[in-house]
């Protein structure tokens, strides 16, 4: 683990999953350049030591590498938090893809499906379950989502479903949480590695670069609409 200097107790504070790269780094950036203190986490330790040596020129940043389908890397994301005196947003965007290429459903090894579902629905409330006592009043929650999840594309079934039950997760949670936001995002087909993986051998070079969805989380993590389920680049778009 790795922290910068402590700062002040009133700045907003947000822990972003998966940050290492993708997604998760440019929306990291962009909150370092706004100074939120981050909390960051990535599979990978060498990747976020990079990210971290990065966005620590910008603001106060902790790394902690791991898996968010470990209990005990939860756990230490939790108590981090705790220690920086809670959390303003968690931003849940890591996830897997499964298998590549995509199988058919009646072809999927229902082991790796589970792990799936492990990784891309029951993480995300596990990390929100494991910071509920340092979410700050009012805490954003934003769980990043996909088109996979509301469009039956062949092949898409087990990462496409799994974002489906996050959804559906997401929207439960704030009808029962109506103190907090919730926000359940797709931010759009992204040139990514994940999204590589999603097509292996194909050029991916037409699809835009996930700093072009960024917009739009702002929008939702500064300006703090009703919950609900958001499209990034329109949020962005109607921001302009």
């Amino acid at each position: 683990m790795h922290t910068g200097n402590r700062l002040k107790n009133h700045q907003r504070t947000a822990l972003i999953t998966g940050a290492s790269r993708g997604l998760g780094l440019a929306l990291a950036r962009a909150l370092a350049e706004r100074g939120w203190r981050l909390v960051i986490d990535a599979r990978g330790a060498s990747a976020l030591e990079a990210a971290r040596e990065e966005l620590a020129a910008k603001t106060d940043v902790a790394a902690i590498a791991g898996s968010v389908t470990d209990s005990r890397h939860r756990s230490e994301i939790a108590e981090m938090v705790r220690e920086w005196g809670g959390v303003d947003a968690v931003i849940n965007n890591a996830s897997i893809l499964g298998p590549s290429p995509q199988p058919n459903l009646l072809e999927y090894p229902l082991e790796t499906l589970a792990e799936v579902y492990r990784s891309n629905v029951l993480a995300p409330l596990a990390m929100v379950q494991a910071l509920r006592a340092s979410l700050r009043p009012g805490a954003t929650i934003v769980n990043v989502t996909s088109d996979a999840g509301v469009e039956p594309y062949a092949g898409w079934g087990g990462y496409g479903s799994s974002k489906a039950a996050l959804e559906q997760l997401s929207a439960i949670l704030a009808a029962e949480e109506p103190d907090l936001r919730v926000y359940w995002v797709d931010p759009g087909d992204m040139r990514t590695q994940m999204h590589q993986e999603a097509f292996p051998g194909d050029d991916i070079s037409d699809r835009l670069p996930p700093e072009s969805s960024v917009p739009g989380f702002l929008v939702l993590l500064e300006e703090r609409p009703a919950s609900g389920r958001y499209i990034a680049r329109a949020l962005a778009e109607v921001a302009l």
